[in-house]
């Protein structure tokens, strides 16, 4: 458990660097920080690598694209296109137009369940708070798409199919669809930490060999949280964009 609960050394050096300006910074805006060297919090300084090493390695692999593409260039063409046919397939020829958000936030949270595979390193998603902030991305997103697409008629999705049940239909949609922010976060770090510390905990009792097999299991549930995450933010875009004849 060690490993979840001491400073990196990376979170460290981040915090030596940009610690005390930052601090300075929110000094302007009336905040008062008394210690700059803890300022800023490991899941944000992971999630802040992660998505330059994401940025870094995407920007480099979609230059110098060509008709006959490479093998770097068919590597990001079919992650492309996986998302795109889960989209197509739960939403429809429409669903394309939401691959931007879809595809970010799953390789976010791909690349986060991973990044703590490696020594020195925590998966920012074995954090309720960064699980909880992609949860109400997803939350916010399809909301918005769903006025988008029918203006106010998509409140009729709270009022139920009668409007004398609207009373009764209002709360309970209320508290389903925020219920879903709840669902969307803590499955994905209650995985994410148990397989982290599952991992620790192995390795502080056999630290050589013994953890490889779950390491390797970590890669495979890596892939599967972050795969249930993107359906699940198709299946409530589905239903936010879907127009009320075609239910």
């Amino acid at each position: 458990m060690e490993k979840l609960e001491h400073s990196y050394a990376i979170v460290e050096l981040f915090n030596k660097l940009f610690g005390k300006p930052l601090a300075a910074l929110l000094g302007l805006f009336g905040i008062q920080v008394h210690d700059p060297s803890h300022l800023i919090p490991d899941y944000l300084v992971m999630s802040l690598i992660v998505a330059g090493i994401i940025i870094l390695l995407l920007g480099m692999a979609s230059r110098n694209l060509r008709p006959v593409p490479t093998r770097r260039q068919s590597l990001v063409e079919m992650i492309v296109q996986a998302f795109e046919n889960q989209l197509e397939e739960i939403i429809g020829p429409k669903g394309r137009q939401y691959l931007p958000l879809v595809a970010t936030v799953g390789i976010f949270i791909f690349s986060c369940n991973l990044i703590g595979l490696v020594p020195g390193m925590m998966s920012p998603t074995s954090k309720l708070n960064v699980t909880a902030g992609c949860a109400l991305v997803v939350f916010l997103y399809y909301h918005g798409q769903g006025f988008k697409e029918q203006g106010v008629k998509y409140l009729k999705h709270f009022l139920g199919p009668i409007p004398a049940l609207a009373p009764l239909m209002i709360p309970i949609e209320v508290i389903s669809h925020f219920s879903r922010v709840v669902s969307l976060s803590i499955r994905l770090f209650g995985n994410i930490f148990a397989e982290e510390l599952l991992i620790v905990v192995i390795a502080s009792i056999i630290p050589f060999f013994l953890p490889l097999p779950f390491m390797a299991i970590a890669i495979f549930t890596s892939f599967i949280q972050a795969f249930v995450f993107v359906l699940l933010t198709c299946v409530y875009l589905s239903g936010a964009v879907a127009h009320e004849e075609e239910h």
